[in-house]
């Protein structure tokens, strides 16, 4: 064993419910205090650990830490920060290992989606190497819901269930006005690579012919003229159509959309500019008028509309990722398991990083109805569990009320390093 002291980073995009899986690592590891001594955190993720810029969680309270459940982005600061090869990067490990010894630390706890758990699996290898044998446990998250090997993924839950609440509503407006106004309502949803929340969009719909009408997900290949069908024939029956898309949209070809905006293959569209080429392909062809909402930041940060299923597994997967550390589990990411959908019950297990990392889990061709543009009733069944439930934030003067940590810094000891 390297070190008494446990290190929590997390790292990639944000989530709702991020903070509940920090509030019950750090609890579990307060109770466990015999075996794990202080829990650092750091700072905007890796670059934190680099940087030796490492908040001492010892210095919040019992209170507030639990606290930390309700509160939504990152509270120790995340970031989108990956790891070279080490014929390339010996210097950046040097400096990781230098850190991790200078404190003590011999946990380390990744809080991300795949290309997290990649750079987890990355770190442990080298520093084994270099003979620094760390603790390493991955803790899913992501909003996208496209890590391999889990039920789901702690943050999607609330994002489907914002998502659908949203649709339903929006639509509501846009119904009471489609006769004079806005025939076209269109809802981009997060999902570079898979449908998953726009597929959760699908829950609004209870019957026949409720919104949304239109499902777009990057699984099925975009054809201009049946949109073009569908749309038209739903304006004739209903007086407006309800659209939600995925940001990841793609062509016959593959190719993200909207093509020839002279991006690199792998860089992502502007937020809005999907939805914006699916409005005005609408618009010029059929003359239909037609809003566009971007969700955006606002589904992945929605803790007042969280849902209680996925606090709950945020949560307890913290916990058990202490609990497992402890047991002499490394290498691994924790994963949920669906025990059954009527009532939904799950468990916590765990997958060999290798498994899970750099890998995109996309929508099964099962949930996605014949015609492409909806979900089927085992893709319904998928979901619903997950939106189950509330556990609403504490509120004060009508607003909810977060809590806000004193973030204090060790004390560095090292030299400075300039990233």
């Amino acid at each position: 064993m390297t070190g008494r002291n446990a290190l929590y980073v997390q790292s990639g995009g944000v989530t709702a419910v991020i903070n509940a899986t920090a509030c019950g690592l750090i609890q579990e590891a307060r109770r466990c205090h015999e075996q794990i001594g202080t829990v650092y955190a750091g700072r905007d993720g890796l670059l934190g650990v680099l940087s030796e810029d490492l908040i001492d969680t010892s210095q919040e309270t019992d209170e507030d830490i639990a606290r930390l459940r309700y509160a939504p982005g990152g509270a120790f600061g995340a970031s989108r920060y990956g790891l070279g090869a080490l014929a390339t990067h010996r210097v950046q490990y040097e400096r990781l290992i230098d850190v991790l010894q200078a404190h003590d630390i011999g946990y380390f706890f990744m809080n991300g989606g795949d290309g997290s758990m990649g750079a987890l699996q990355q770190l442990s290898s080298v520093l084994a190497e270099l003979g620094y044998p760390l603790v390493c446990l991955g803790i899913p998250k992501t909003v996208d819901n496209d890590l391999a090997q889990t039920d789901t993924c702690p943050g999607f839950g609330s994002v489907a269930k914002y998502v659908a609440t949203s649709m339903r509503e929006a639509s509501l407006d846009v119904a009471s006005m489609a006769r004079t106004s806005t025939r076209v309502f269109i809802l981009e949803a997060m999902g570079r690579h898979a449908g998953w929340i726009a597929a959760a969009c699908g829950l609004a719909a209870e019957r026949e012919g409720e919104p949304p009408h239109i499902l777009l997900f990057p699984e099925v290949p975009f054809d201009h003229e049946r949109l073009l069908t569908r749309v038209e024939a739903c304006v004739r029956r209903h007086g407006y159509c309800a659209i939600a898309v995925a940001e990841g949209l793609c062509d016959q070809q593959g190719c993200a959309l909207p093509s020839g905006g002279g991006l690199a293959p792998d860089q992502p569209n502007p937020p809005g500019s999907v939805g914006r080429f699916v409005g005005e392909l609408i618009k010029s062809r059929l003359g239909y008028k037609y809003h566009l909402a971007l969700a955006d930041y606002l589904q992945r940060s929605a803790r007042h509309l969280a849902s209680g299923t996925d606090v709950a597994q945020a949560h307890a997967l913290g916990v058990a990722a202490v609990q497992w550390a402890l047991a002499g589990q490394r290498d691994v990411m924790l994963c949920l398991n669906r025990l059954a959908d009527q009532p939904y019950r799950w468990d916590i297990g765990a997958v060999a990083l290798d498994k899970v990392a750099n890998v995109a889990h996309r929508m099964p061709a099962a949930f996605i109805a014949d015609d492409g543009f909806h979900i089927t009733e085992a893709c319904r069944r998928y979901l619903l569990p997950l939106i189950e439930g509330e556990d609403p934030p504490p509120y004060r003067n009508g607003l909810p009320d977060y809590v806000h940590l004193r973030l204090q810094l060790v004390a560095k000891r090292l030299r400075f390093y300039a990233l």
